[in-house]
């Protein structure tokens, strides 16, 4: 075997990549659908609001005006002119009414703001007469001006514009805004509310997914009668699941301890009763595989999640080589950093490490040389490791390429010298998903089949 300076390999494909989920999460969609609603009917509210109160204050305001006017007029018309000094002093300090001559030469602007205002303006039209002027600044002095006639003499009443009523623009915006913030934080009040149970219920699929059925269980008292069924039926479900598993092993398991017992006696026999030396060792051989058969099934039907600590990568792969040393039909390239250390099961990776070693040593011989040529790579990429495992060989079909993790498959080129379960690869991914990882496989520009790791880093 031969191990030569490190040298760059490709890079890892795109399906080790944490791909960020496309879309809203049904919180966000829950929340913007209740938003939108909510907002719409405010708005819709208030414009209904403004519709309905315009015309009742329009009138309000025009006959509380009118009647100002016709008092002024009157107290002006039937009072000499010192009482009628008196009178506008005495309006202006008491009711902030403010009485001019209107003058010829008087520049002024028609108060026409808003809807409120002309319909205002046309109210006291009405009462007052057409010649009647409603004005929002005379002469550069803003305020409420009326223009009105005494007789033969035309006179200014001005009034503070809250008269009409107040500011509509504020407050109309402070009432908007404060309808909009109370929908806003209800709307995702509900949300939450409606989010909660789901995401309980996905984060327990998920642990029941990686075989924890204990940690998984939901609240059988919830207050919802609907997410209350729902996390019944879902626990019943992971118990049945859990006493499958469990009887599942437990049968494997007495698979295994029946058929070894047996075995072990066929081992002894043959070597003390068949005299023929080459028969006596291809039945010794078969009966290794069938034994080796019988731990493949035990490592993939093993259910208990890994125990994670820090892994060096380095010694690992390390000593999966050493395994495999005296190989005069495989050589190994080594391209990675030293001291990488990730998160995983020591044994566990080294038994993937193994697996996929021997993968490449049986089916990625190239066909010039029959030796199989092997490339491992590792580099860290952010809080991950990823790993490569490539061969020389011929590769697999595209369409074939998926099936190969799925138990007791074996692909077209392997199957004439199949020797084992066709659980080799099954097992790898199985295992790299139990240590919090991904596994893929690919087919590489240059030739030959790549394993592609992908394990958390440790710091």
């Amino acid at each position: 075997m031969d191990i030569s300076s490190p040298t760059p390999l490709e890079t890892a494909p795109a399906p080790l990549e944490m791909r960020p989920r496309r879309g809203l999460s049904l919180f966000w969609r829950t929340f913007f659908f209740l938003a939108l609603l909510l907002f719409g009917s405010i708005v819709a509210w208030l414009q209904t609001y403004r519709a309905l109160e315009s015309e009742p204050r329009a009138r309000q305001s025009a006959q509380q005006l009118a009647s100002l006017v016709n008092l002024s007029r009157v107290a002006l018309r039937y009072s000499d002119s010192i009482a009628r000094v008196s009178l506008i002093k005495t309006l202006a300090d008491e009711e902030r009414v403010r009485i001019t001559i209107r003058e010829p030469k008087d520049k002024f602007e028609l108060l026409e703001s808003d809807k409120l205002s002309q319909r205002t303006s046309e109210e006291l039209k009405l009462r007052l007469g057409t010649g009647t002027l409603v004005a929002s600044e005379v002469n550069g002095q803003k305020g409420l001006w009326i223009g009105f006639s005494v007789d033969r003499d035309d006179y200014w009443l001005q009034t503070d514009e809250s008269r009409i009523g107040p500011s509509r623009g504020s407050t109309w915006l402070i009432w908007l805004v404060t309808a909009a913030a109370l929908s806003l934080l209800g709307a995702a009040f509900i949300a939450r509310l409606i989010n909660s149970p789901l995401k309980q219920l996905s984060f327990a699929a998920s642990r029941m997914r990686d075989g924890d059925f204990d940690a998984g269980r939901l609240d059988e008292t919830a207050a919802t009668s609907e997410v209350r069924e729902v996390n019944i039926g879902f626990n019943r479900m992971a118990e049945q699941l859990s006493k499958i598993e469990q009887d599942r092993v437990i049968m494997l398991a007495g698979i295994s301890h029946d058929l070894r017992t047996p075995l072990a006696r066929l081992r002894l026999e043959t070597e003390m009763s068949v005299a023929d030396e080459d028969v006596r060792a291809h039945m010794a051989a078969d009966i290794t595989q069938l034994d080796a058969i019988i731990d493949k099934f035990l490592d993939y039907a093993r259910p208990d999640p890994a125990q994670l600590e820090a892994v060096s990568l380095n010694a690992v792969v390390d000593a999966a080589m050493y395994a495999v040393s005296e190989a005069d039909d495989m050589r190994i390239t080594i391209a990675m950093p030293d001291n990488m250390n990730v998160l995983a099961d020591e044994v566990e990776l080294l038994r993937v490490i193994s697996n996929l070693l021997e993968n490449a040593r049986r089916y990625g011989k190239t066909p010039e040389t029959g030796i199989a040529l092997v490339d491992i790579a590792a580099k860290a990429r952010g809080q991950w490791i990823l790993i490569k495992v490539r061969d020389h060989g011929t590769g697999v079909p595209p369409e074939t390429l998926s099936k190969l993790t799925r138990p007791f498959f074996r692909g077209d080129a392997a199957r004439t010298a199949a020797t084992g379960a066709g659980l080799g690869l099954a097992i790898v991914e199985k295992t790299i998903q139990r240590m919090g990882g991904v596994f893929d496989l690919s087919n590489t520009a240059s030739g030959g089949l790549a394993a592609h790791i992908k394990l958390r880093r440790s710091l």
